[in-house]
């Protein structure tokens, strides 16, 4: 139960304000200390007990305002929550460590945004890189802990099989948890890879190949106005052998004329289009 000011204060022979228990001082009350402490903070010396003790008692005594900003998360489950709160703290000692009184502004005010600051911070660079599904989300978390657990008993790496004895679950469900698992955290391709002799190989370097296709866009890019010029018997030649992959025998039937006619046309715009080719290189 917090508890009054009246009852929670007494000074120091130094002079300096002394609470009993700062972390019962009802919110309250905590806000009228805190500017007592803080006006500590700027003539004592930085490193000295009294100084230390003067930071950590305006931490105990703010407490409440991570329990106030953590509240808002409070669907993340009893587990996170710990957490959110231990983030939250970071949160709070930096706004007491960049507060000044000068600021005219309550220490309520300048510190709940740090506090937020900080557990969104920690959401940022600990949530899932790729969404799944939340049971396998929870799946993962059983999943390192049953991992953890055989581990150490049996010395070795468990299997699927010892997994899925242990946490209950079909051995389809343990691998589809172990998968999952990988979309928790995501690389950059440009991420430098340790151990590499030149010191400078990236991830992006060992991932795929080299696609030769891609060559040819810059071609067909090129070709498209060169076909374009065409008149519209060429085009459709050049359409019905490369595009339909038409034989000559079927093009000359389409065409009223022989093979050896086709053969020679297509020959002839293959050599006309290889020339604007050349040209353009």
């Amino acid at each position: 139960m917090a508890t009054t000011t009246a009852q929670t204060i007494a000074h120091t022979t130094t002079g300096m304000p002394e609470v009993a228990d700062p972390s019962k001082v009802a919110p309250k009350d905590a806000r009228e200390l805190s500017k007592l402490f803080f006006e500590q903070l700027t003539v004592l010396e930085e490193g000295t007990p009294e100084y230390q003790y003067a930071r950590n008692t305006l931490i105990e005594m703010n407490m409440s305002l991570v329990r106030f900003a953590a509240g808002r998360f409070r669907s993340r489950g009893p587990e996170e929550m710990e957490d959110i709160v231990q983030v939250g703290m970071i949160g709070l000692i930096k706004a007491i460590d960049r507060f000044e009184l000068t600021r005219e502004v309550e220490f309520t005010s300048f510190a709940v945004p740090y506090i937020v600051g900080e557990i969104k911070r920690f959401f940022r660079d600990t949530s899932w890189a790729v969404h799944v599904p939340r049971r396998l989300q929870e799946a993962r978390v059983q999943l390192a802990r049953a991992t953890e657990e055989l581990r150490s008993r049996l010395g070795r790496n468990p299997t699927t099989k010892e997994l899925s004895e242990l946490m209950s679950l079909p051995e389809d469900e343990v691998v589809e948890a172990r998968l999952a698992a990988n979309g928790y955290n995501s690389a950059s391709l440009d991420a430098a890879i340790g151990g590499s002799e030149d010191g400078e190989s990236a991830l992006a370097d060992f991932i795929g190949a080299d696609d030769a296709t891609l060559a040819l866009v810059d071609d067909f890019h090129s070709l498209a106005p060169m076909i374009a010029e065409l008149d519209e018997r060429d085009r459709q030649i050049i359409h019905w052998r490369f595009v339909e992959e038409l034989t000559q025998k079927d093009i000359g039937e389409r065409l009223g004329v022989s093979q050896m006619h086709v053969s020679r046309l297509i020959s002839r715009l293959l050599a006309r289009l290889r020339e604007g080719m050349l040209s353009t290189a």
